[in-house]
């Protein structure tokens, strides 16, 4: 009779026990152990980022540059102080690890909550984690795209009178917070059939509340899109829209399985 050899990857596997049997101390030592894994990807990350930091501001200014006010004359970013031209390059850096490991950070997390999911759970969390992966990744291209016509009036609503001496700081904070702004606001729809798998929310309900809904996302999306500017404003609001159509159909063709609540 033969023993079957396993290898150590097997093995670690074979020893670690099943998630209801850990205890607090075992589940902060895996918590840990993904967290560890997460922070080196992220400084991985950042290195490369930092060795590519005049590709990637040359792509984060390109909308400043394209943008009319500056067609005619340099589109160049002014520092005022010796340290800021360090702090930018690491302040990209930051940014661009964290985008490059994000593949990593968000299999650690996957990783770590899936053996405590239940069969059916699992089967639905891989497509909300690829969609929302999906949504956010459009939602920062919308953007980028829309940014230079948000540049363009924040550069005139404050009359002929004003030049725009832009920092670098400043410019690279409100072009990422835009397309993390709008990453966010187009995971709306894996918020609500998450909502309506739970039974929190059904078909039904949503499209009782359509009208007050639009009213409170043109609200949500004028307050909280950090360039207030009415482009950015119907770029975001639109897709959210839509976004809450394709929630209720996807609820009804959901509703139609079992264990789905019919609200």
């Amino acid at each position: 009779m033969t023993v079957p050899v396993m290898g150590p990857a097997r093995a670690r596997r074979a020893a670690r026990p099943a998630p209801n049997e850990m205890t607090l101390v075992e589940h902060l030592a895996e918590l840990r152990r993904r967290l560890v894994i997460s922070i080196l990807a992220g400084l991985a990350g950042a290195v490369v980022a930092f060795a590519l930091y005049n590709h990637i501001l040359g792509v984060l200014v390109h909308p400043y540059c394209s943008s009319p006010l500056h067609a005619q004359r340099a589109c160049d970013l002014y520092i005022t102080g010796p340290l800021q031209g360090f702090s930018i390059r690491v302040k990209v850096a930051v940014y661009g690890g964290i985008f490059l490991a994000s593949p990593v950070i968000l299999w650690q997390v996957w990783r770590f909550i899936t053996p405590g999911l239940h069969p059916r759970e699992k089967r639905y969390a891989v497509p909300f984690i690829l969609s929302s992966m999906v949504l956010f990744t459009t939602g920062a291209a919308t953007a980028y795209l829309v940014s230079d016509k948000a540049l363009q009036f924040l550069g005139t609503v404050g009359g002929p009178h004003l030049k725009q001496l832009y920092s670098p700081n400043a410019y690279v904070s409100l072009i990422v917070l835009l397309m993390v702004a709008f990453g966010l606001a187009f995971e709306l729809p894996v918020v609500l059939i998450c909502l309506e798998l739970a039974g929190v929310l059904s078909p039904a309900r949503l499209a009782r509340w359509r009208r007050k809904a639009i009213v409170v996302i043109f609200a949500v999306a004028a307050i909280f899109i950090p360039s207030s500017d009415p482009f950015s404003l119907f770029a975001m609001a639109i897709p959210m829209c839509l976004f809450y159509e394709m929630a209720i159909v996807v609820g009804k063709v959901l509703q139609r399985q079992p264990k789905l609540p019919s609200g």
